[in-house]
């Protein structure tokens, strides 16, 4: 299990709005000209690679999906004109978006185009479009109710899905209790009673109807938040990057410092079969220690291990990085060594790295992580995040591939859409 990082040869690009039309400045930098050359425009991403903004204040986008002939649609955390979903087109296919629609009355986060439908979620269920055979909606102001009735206590209620290709649909209900601790003092609820209805990945049937929770089944438990899923394709598995919990220092000072709070636990990647239990909120990953260790609401003190019974995480990243999307690379565009790995956006900021903001990508070799992960865009944020001397300026938070294998990148804080080529 490996939790380190790399950094591959980078090139600053500065993209540029000039009376309207945008282009694409490359310039090569050395490592420490990278580093200096910080402003909101500036996004770092490897030698041979250029970016594109596609489209920009969209409001809060989420996660997004391309249909086999471009169109990009994306889900919205907030709505924006009274509208959850954004549809994207080229209509003249000339590169540039010269269409928008908005479409649907809830917001949301997951969005996938799948098997002749379009299918999006709210807060607290999954619903679908019928689609014609140039993946557009047949009839949009009526789609078809899959599943509702899902936990949405406000709180990191995302409920973000993939499917498989066997008609199942597995989506997060993330925990809206950090820890499972008990109001008012630092004492873990025994046995935590979330896990019935949250904090997991449940499974239900993609082309049924009007089904409730109970239909369901818990696929994998003591996940705490996993906004970022993905069905690997070819290793037939559900894999998920899952938020971490906090607040160590805060309600235990005794076992740990404010240190530890800025760099625990791990952010991690697991790979999840039925009957998986991860073991939040039990223990969490020290990806120092890599181990799972005893959470303090619990009886630990830091250093005592976690259940035998939880797995392990099959690779660990920073704390605080928030990571909010999961993609495996199945294009032909990208260089040997992206296909059939994961890219991961990541939301946030680690204190540890004093980087965030940016979209990592993970070596994969048959079905399992094979080398350090490391950043491939950076720079999102426009800041130097070392010293901070203004806001961050964009937050990745979904990423889509396109039918010629360009990666697209949506950001949550601009409402932009970049386009990644190769």
């Amino acid at each position: 299990m490996k939790n380190t990082i790399s950094f591959p040869l980078l090139k600053s690009l500065s993209v540029i709005v000039l009376l309207g039309t945008l282009t694409t400045q490359c310039k090569q930098n050395s490592k420490e000209k990278v580093a200096a050359v910080i402003n909101e425009t500036d996004i770092v991403i490897p030698d041979g690679f250029s970016i594109e903004l596609v489209a920009k204040d969209l409001g809060n986008l989420r996660h997004m999906t391309v249909s086999k002939n471009g169109d990009i649609y994306v889900n919205r955390s907030k709505l924006k004109d009274e509208k959850g979903i954004i549809l994207l087109k080229d209509t003249d296919n000339d590169g540039k978006i010269d269409e928008e629609q908005q479409f649907g009355n809830l917001p949301g986060t997951g969005i996938l185009i799948k098997n002749g439908y379009l299918y999006t979620s709210s807060n607290s269920g999954i619903y679908r479009y019928k689609l014609n055979e140039n993946d557009e909606i047949i009839d949009i102001e009526n789609p078809e109710n899959i599943v509702d009735g899902l936990a949405d206590k406000g709180r990191d209620n995302a409920k973000s899905f993939v499917m498989d290709d066997n008609a199942n649909i597995y989506v997060t209900i993330g925990s809206w209790n950090d820890s499972c601790r008990e109001e008012g003092n630092g004492n873990g609820i025994m046995p935590c009673a979330i896990l019935d209805s949250a904090g997991g990945i449940w499974q239900f049937k993609a082309d049924k109807l009007n089904q409730s929770f109970s239909d369901g089944i818990r696929y994998a438990t003591g996940v705490k938040n996993a906004v970022g899923t993905a069905w690997n394709y070819k290793t037939n598995s559900l894999f998920a990057v899952v938020h971490g919990r906090g607040a160590f220092h805060d309600f235990y000072p005794e076992y740990y410092t404010a240190k530890h709070s800025e760099e625990l636990p791990a952010e991690t990647l697991y790979e999840l079969h039925e009957g998986d239990d991860a073991g939040w909120p039990y223990i969490y990953y020290d990806q120092f220690k890599k181990k799972n260790i005893l959470a303090p609401e619990y009886g630990g003190d830091g250093e005592k291990t976690g259940s035998e019974n939880a797995i392990e995480p099959i690779m660990a990243f920073p704390a605080h990085l928030a990571p909010n999307d999961l993609l495996f690379y199945t294009g032909t565009m990208f260089p040997e060594k992206y296909r059939n790995g994961a890219f991961i956006a990541f939301h946030g900021q680690s204190p540890e790295l004093k980087k965030g903001y940016f979209v990592a990508f993970v070596p994969f070799k048959d079905g399992k992580p094979n080398g350090n992960w490391e950043i491939f865009v950076d720079n999102f944020s426009g800041i130097d995040l070392a010293n901070p001397n203004g806001p961050i300026q964009h937050r990745p938070c979904g990423l889509a591939q396109g039918p010629d294998g360009e990666l697209y990148v949506s950001e949550d804080l601009n409402g932009t859409v970049y386009k990644i080529t190769y």
